[in-house]
């Protein structure tokens, strides 16, 4: 069963002083003797009184269409008689059809609306002895009156009510995108920290292994060795401590700061030379442009990555960083001469064995809108180049700083 179309306390008020009022009034023109049984007419004001205001204090009359059918059959049997000993009943009508539009169904309370129209004009026809237009016109007039009303404010009601369930789904659906919103922020910051732990402190952790390892090989035999790979750990060690300062504020890499991109990695050939058994050399082609923060820092990373991976896992005696100022864009390249791989049989990256850095370079090319190609050969090399576009390499207000938090 359909519930109720819910009404106002004002407009409920003002129906319910509207009956009193009418049966009031009905009751007070019968005490003068006008009609043929005064006492019949004010006991029937009294019995429809009753019944009507056992309507509002029942839960059942307001909740369930059927207990209000009942309620409305006793309240129309009791207005029949009292329009049966007086035409003062007809008053009544009005409300009447109110209660039929608003507690019955659509099509139930049109015809209980018809009904009590046409009992209303019979009955007053009926006592006045004569029938006329006028005894029509005031019943008629009242029900399409009411129609129009009770029907326009159930229309109004439907539509503020689908506009309120508008509202919450547009409510819950913008709590819901500003939470996917928030974790998509979260995951990419998240990414993010990963790569530059990756890119500095994990491959900084890695040199300094491989330094004291190299330094203990030469204890005792070689304290000078020995004392100048501690020298580079420790080195290595500030450097990588000034990194982790840097991440946190969120700053530029100290590897850029007073100097170019390509001095950065010049550097960067220059500090693994001295470091380590791989001769690593530099070469800038190209007539150099300007280029974006998060382009200059991407490079920087990929080719901190990318010598690292030389270092470790290559076993190569010489290496090439290469930056090219295209005219389309810039281009990295980093080969060396090492013991190569499979690319296509890389294993999945593993908390304890490593091998995030080729996907932590493939997203940040992916971020700026850039390519990454690596080739390698089993016993061939690797060959390793990360190019971006000339509007990507410009963009300085559109692309995200990769060390903006």
């Amino acid at each position: 069963m359909d519930s109720l179309t819910p009404t106002t306390r004002a407009l409920a008020r003002s129906l319910h002083l509207l009956v009193a009022g009418l049966l009031a009034l009905a009751a007070v023109r019968a005490v003068p003797g006008d009609v043929a049984h005064p006492g019949a007419v004010i006991g029937a004001c009294a019995a429809v009184a009753g019944v009507y205001a056992a309507g509002p204090l029942t839960p059942a009359v307001s909740a369930s269409r059927r207990a209000a059918r009942w309620w409305l059959a006793a309240l129309g049997a009791g207005w029949l008689v009292l329009l049966a000993l007086t035409p003062d009943g007809v008053w009544l009508a009005f409300p009447l059809y109110f209660l039929q539009l608003h507690l019955l169904s659509r099509r139930g309370g049109l015809l209980a609306v018809v009904a009590t129209a046409l009992a209303a004009i019979t009955a007053f026809a009926a006592h006045r002895g004569v029938f006329s237009p006028a005894v029509a016109i005031g019943p008629a007039l009242g029900a399409a009156v009411a129609v129009a009303v009770v029907w326009g404010y159930q229309a109004l009601y439907r539509e503020s009510e689908r506009r309120r369930r508008l509202i919450e789904e547009l409510t819950a659906a913008r709590a819901d995108l500003a939470a996917a919103q928030h974790t998509a922020g979260v995951l990419a910051e998240r990414e993010r920290l990963a790569r530059e732990i990756h890119d500095t402190l994990a491959q900084g952790l890695s040199s300094i292994q491989l330094l004291l390892r190299a330094a203990e090989r030469a204890l005792p035999d070689r304290p000078a060795a020995a004392a100048s790979h501690v020298v580079r750990a420790r080195e290595t060690a500030v450097g990588n401590l000034a990194e982790a300062r840097r991440l946190v504020a969120a700053l530029t890499p100290p590897a850029l700061e007073g100097t170019t991109l390509a001095g950065a990695l010049e550097r960067l050939c220059a500090t693994t030379s001295a470091q380590h058994p791989v001769a690593v050399r530099f070469r800038l082609t190209g007539t150099p442009r300007a280029l974006s923060t998060a382009v200059e820092v991407a490079l920087l990373r990929i080719a901190q990555s990318a010598v690292s991976n030389t270092v470790r896992h290559a076993r190569a005696t010489t290496g090439e960083v290469t930056l090219s100022h295209l005219d389309d864009g810039v281009r990295l390249d980093v080969v060396d001469d090492g013991a190569g791989f499979d690319p296509g049989g890389l294993p999945a990256p593993d908390p304890a064995a490593g091998g995030f850095g080729i996907a932590a370079m493939r997203a940040r090319t992916r971020a700026l809108h850039g390519t990454l190609v690596l080739e390698s050969s089993p016993g061939g090399g690797t060959a390793l180049s990360a190019r971006f576009p000339l509007d990507a390499a410009r963009r300085r207000s559109d692309a995200p700083d990769e060390n903006e938090a």
